[in-house]
């Protein structure tokens, strides 16, 4: 699959640490409650991609799940795409930043959560960064758009 920023491993290995490049590169996961962003509640803020500083996740998209890692109810339009993921023997659907291609994490449906999507976008700290600024475009600048 290719996206909009077409970066070779050598280049991401220059940018990402081993962990970042683990994780993001490889669809590694982080182990559970060891993430920065698994406790992190701001009210206000974006969460970008740690490759490619995309856009992903509005504060107030971010809810407690319990399950250690943070999750999300939603993603900024556009900013995140599904794809199935059959590794060990199940179907479960990987969520990827449309900008480069960085693993996420999963996304589950169903499980009842008090969401406005019933969706649960389980996300590794390690694939993002945070920005207090709401109004944070790609490149990290600051924009007039929400």
């Amino acid at each position: 699959m290719s996206y909009p920023d077409p970066r070779s491993n050598d280049e991401w290995r220059a940018v990402l640490n081993k962990e970042q490049f683990r994780i993001l590169r490889e669809k590694g996961t982080e182990p559970p409650g060891s993430g920065k962003f698994d406790k992190h509640y701001p009210e206000e803020g974006v969460y970008t991609c740690a490759g490619c500083h995309t856009p992903l996740y509005k504060a107030s998209h971010k809810f407690k799940s319990g399950c250690g890692w943070p999750a999300y109810f939603d993603s900024i339009p556009g900013a995140v795409s599904r794809h199935a993921d059959k590794t060990f023997g199940m179907t479960r659907t990987e969520i990827v930043c449309s900008n480069c291609g960085g693993h996420l994490g999963h996304v589950f449906k169903g499980e009842g959560l008090p969401t406005p999507t019933d969706e649960r976008h389980c996300v590794n700290s390690v694939s993002l960064n945070f920005s207090a600024d709401d109004k944070v475009e790609k490149g990290g600048g600051a924009s007039s758009k929400a």
